[in-house]
């Protein structure tokens, strides 16, 4: 079965029907999807701009352990609510340029976010006294990768 078989039959699936014909499901979910967004967005921009020297007065290991979850809750949020948006037309989307870039963006801005962990989550403390330039490198491709996460989403809409 090729991918588009695969999107056919989600499209076709119950649920997908619920999501296009159930009264609001799909503007209820499609809140939810920018409740997801603002938590992760708005967590990644914070703790990335912390991550380039910006509020250098807060300890960097705080704002980490204070941001990083709500991040996850946010990436959490923006997985099942974009599932459930995508079920609703799964074959269009499939074929969107903006869909298949937001989804490529998403997976390195995930890669980069896991790499950046493996890097430096044991030497952030030291960050507030010098930053490492490797680190804030990362840190400000991070805040380009969600930043165009955002925005390939919002034109997802008008292509």
């Amino acid at each position: 079965m090729d991918s588009t078989s695969w999107w056919a039959a989600l499209e076709a699936s119950p649920f997908a029907a619920w999501m296009r014909g159930a009264g609001s499901a799909y503007a209820v979910v499609n809140l939810a999807h920018l409740l997801g967004l603002t938590l992760l967005l708005g967590s990644m921009l914070m703790l990335d701009l912390r991550l380039l020297g910006v509020g250098r007065r807060l300890p960097l290991q705080e704002v980490s352990r204070l941001l990083t979850p709500l991040a996850l809750a946010g990436l959490a949020v923006q997985a099942c609510s974009g599932f459930a948006l995508f079920a609703a037309d799964a074959v269009p989307l499939s074929a969107s340029g903006a869909f298949r870039f937001k989804l490529a963006m998403i997976a390195i801005a995930l890669a980069n976010a896991a790499l950046f962990r493996a890097l430096w989550s044991g030497s952030l403390s030291a960050w507030d006294a010098a930053p490492p330039l490797a680190g804030r490198l990362q840190a400000a491709l991070s805040l380009s990768l969600w930043l165009a996460v955002a925005a390939a989403g919002r034109l997802i809409a008008y292509t």
